[in-house]
């Protein structure tokens, strides 16, 4: 019956060792956090110490050079980062008008822990990124977000101010009139995707470590009686282990598409070489372990941009009010 939970199969040996190294990984990762965090802030209080030596230093005449330049400066990096924010915003408006519309699917919460949550989490904040730097970015949905999955979502700093929808309802729910439309992308589709049909909606299953359930998008797109597809990846380059990509890098395949309109091109430069070249041992842990690599830098970019955009907004309402 629909909304059933269904019974987690036990974990194999080569599982419960990836899972091991998942959780090692995590603790190292935390390590890493907290280092980067002290970091961070010793050399704030470096720069700050700079400054008040710059400071006491100077004249009465030179302190106001200085702190008028400084607030120049400030000012400056607030207005082109508005700018910028500004034609994003205009950039995703526009698409949500005539973008081509990629939901994820985000009904599969029950099938995963906390770790895989976060980094289900991770993977949308980086897609929404990525779609807003993208020069021709898609209309991005959320459906069936509810629960868990809702609640760490809503903890990302400016999620509110996302341009994305946010649907509650499943995807077979919110496009119930436009069935006809829907495209799950699974990587078990007899069905090879050739190009990109605006008036599709496509769909990403929203699945972290997907090796515990093989074929599962594929049978819950025949038993709702809608069409599924296939990048074509195999066309174009031979993978190291199976054809099953991340979120976040399918979405980033798809824009890459959108801008290019070249299957090749965008396979390269989005799918990582380690899951390309053949012998690679570090491929089974992919699934896993999203987030890390490039795209954990990636990521922290992102954390970082977010943090600056709401300092910024702080800054220009204190700036409002001291004028």
């Amino acid at each position: 019956m629909a909304g059933e939970e269904e019974p987690c199969p036990p974990l194999s040996k080569n599982a419960q060792k990836k899972l091991l190294k998942q959780q090692r990984y995590e603790v190292k990762k935390a390590e890493k956090k907290a280092l980067l965090k002290e970091q961070k802030k010793r050399e704030g209080e470096r720069k700050r110490k700079e400054w008040e030596e710059k400071l006491a230093g100077a004249t009465e005449e030179e302190k106001q050079q200085l702190i008028e330049s400084r607030k120049c400066l400030r000012k400056e990096r607030m207005d082109q980062r508005s700018d910028e924010k500004g034609k994003k915003m205009q950039r995703l408006t526009k698409a949500k008008e005539n973008g081509q519309n990629v939901v994820i699917d985000l009904e599969f919460d029950h099938l995963m822990n906390s770790s895989e949550l976060h980094s289900l989490v991770q993977q949308i904040m980086y897609c929404y990124a990525v779609n807003g730097r993208c020069s021709c970015p898609a209309h991005l949905w959320l459906t069936g977000c509810q629960g868990e999955m809702q609640a760490q979502l809503q903890r990302l700093p400016g999620f509110d101010k996302w341009v994305i929808e946010k649907e509650n309802r499943p995807y077979i729910e919110a496009f119930q009139d436009q069935k006809e439309r829907l495209v799950y992308l699974t990587a078990d589709s007899e069905t090879t995707l050739d190009v990109l049909d605006p008036k599709h909606i496509y769909i990403i299953g929203g699945l972290v470590d997907r090796n515990r359930w093989k074929g599962l998008t594929m049978k819950k797109a025949e038993d709702q009686g809608i069409q599924t597809a296939k990048l074509p990846i195999g066309t174009y380059l031979k993978m190291s282990s199976s054809q099953v990509l991340t979120v976040n890098q399918v979405v980033e395949i798809l824009l890459k598409y959108l801008e290019t309109g070249d299957w090749k091109t965008s396979f390269f430069e989005v799918i990582p070489q380690r899951k390309r070249c053949e012998g690679d041992n570090d491929i089974e842990q992919d699934e896993d372990t999203e987030g890390k690599d490039d795209h954990e830098i990636k990521i922290r970019d992102i954390e970082l941009e977010e943090e600056s955009e709401e300092k910024d907004d702080q800054g220009s309402k204190r700036q409002c009010i001291e004028s």
